[in-house]
């Protein structure tokens, strides 16, 4: 008797992946006899020692188990279990975790599906594969200057581009495309890789090393150890990072910590309205704690490949206000600025306006040029498409309705 496990996507090696957002699995038997009686089942997880966990329902909730026990109709028709990663256990390689169909009865393995949960992580606390393989692909990407990364650093410079990523309501939600296209790309070249995050409100020793992003000289040229893929690291026209030494291996910046962003006074912050402020402190702060370098201003920032590392932990405070507040829903008025289309309003900072770069210069007013196109797609999800909205950023974990976005935090839950 065969039984399939089959899942809604997969990447092109037939890979599937999930986060803590679960995704909707089938399982049935395969091509039954006639008259064949239905199976009681028990579906859970083998998992290796640091391997991910999983929790599965019959519905999308928070709120599954480390096992559940179905019926397999006899007749071949599939039943829907509900897979997703169970927090704070994500996996650190594909195949760590695997999902298995026993008979209840006998306690047979009758099918195993090898997963993924696939989740951003703080990049002070990768192991040592994880961060080699983020840097790996990284470097490609980078192409010695020549390859994809230039497209996203030609995005975020000053002028017209610098509003439409900067100033206003849509920061966030510009900054969250950003990163997703950027993680994208790398998952084409590494479907394992995910992007760190630097949480700038700790000491992080082992992210301000020779080994992961460089620690800065006197002349702040940022040095890599020998072996370390962005040794060759080439942003314009020379190798190498100019970085200030504001911030090093056991510096902890001067600027709101989470808690204080997220919910200062021990209130949690009521309205987006309110928590967005945190485009100044921590998120400028951050930049500035460096003293000077590329990461110092807006225009040059991602000529830094830190710069990906601290704006991921920028979204990650947006998507743990998300969380603590409840505010997912792009209906409600607290999940996003109640901004009236038009000035004094750049565009791209109202709610249902179109993102540049990946729509284009479809307005007037908006950059001619468009470096990098559409948002590249992804295997696991429709969402957010190729020309993103500012309110299809709110909910990126599809508490509400829609397809989920395929990335997710290590400390953040999912939970409708």
């Amino acid at each position: 008797m065969t039984v399939e496990i089959a899942f809604p996507k997969y990447d092109s090696k037939a890979r599937a992946f999930v986060t803590w957002r679960p995704v909707e699995a089938k399982i049935r038997l395969v091509s039954p006899a006639a008259g064949t009686a239905n199976l009681p089942v028990t579906v859970s997880a083998k998992t290796s020692a640091s391997g991910g966990q999983l929790a599965f329902a019959t519905m999308l909730t928070h709120l599954g188990a480390s096992s559940i026990g179905i019926t397999l109709p006899g007749n071949g028709a599939p039943v829907s279990v509900w897979i997703g990663g169970r927090p704070p256990n994500a996996s650190t390689t594909h195949g760590d975790v695997s999902v298995e169909v026993r008979a209840t009865a006998s306690g047979a393995v009758l099918a195993t599906h090898a997963l993924m949960v696939r989740v951003r992580k703080n990049a002070n606390k990768l192991s040592v594969a994880e961060r080699d393989r983020f840097l790996s692909a990284l470097a490609a990407l980078n192409g010695s200057g020549k390859g994809r990364y230039q497209q996203f650093r030609d995005m975020h410079v000053g002028g017209l581009p610098d509003q439409e990523a900067h100033g206003g309501a849509g920061f966030l939600a510009w900054h969250r495309a950003y990163l997703l296209d950027l993680e994208r790309e790398l998952q084409e070249i590494d479907g394992e890789v995910t992007l760190p995050y630097w949480r700038f409100d700790e000491a992080a020793p082992n992210v301000f090393a020779g080994s992961f992003m460089g620690t800065p000289d006197s002349l702040s040229r940022v040095q890599f150890a020998s072996g370390n893929p962005l040794r060759n690291w080439i942003a314009v026209d020379k190798a190498g990072v100019e970085r200030g030494v504001g911030v090093g291996p056991l510096t902890v910046p001067t600027l709101q910590s989470e808690r204080q962003t997220i919910a200062p006074g021990g209130v949690i912050q009521p309205t987006f309205a309110k928590f967005r402020d945190m485009q100044w402190n921590p998120h400028g702060w951050a930049h500035t704690a460096h003293n000077s370098g590329w990461i110092f201003s807006p225009g040059t920032a991602p000529k830094d490949p830190l710069f990906f590392l601290l704006h991921c932990n920028v979204d990650r405070l947006w998507a743990k206000w998300q969380w603590a507040a409840k505010k997912h829903d792009p209906a409600d008025p607290a999940s996003f600025d109640t901004v009236p289309a038009g000035p004094p309003a750049p565009p791209g900072h109202h709610f249902n306006d179109l993102l540049w770069p990946w729509c284009g210069p479809s307005q007037a007013g908006r950059p001619k040029a468009a470096p990098g196109g559409a948002l590249v797609a992804s295997p696991m999800t429709a969402a957010p498409g190729p020309s993103p909205r500012v309110s299809q950023m709110i909910d990126y974990f599809a508490t509400v309705s829609g397809d989920h976005q395929a990335f997710a935090y290590d400390d953040v839950p999912f939970q409708i």
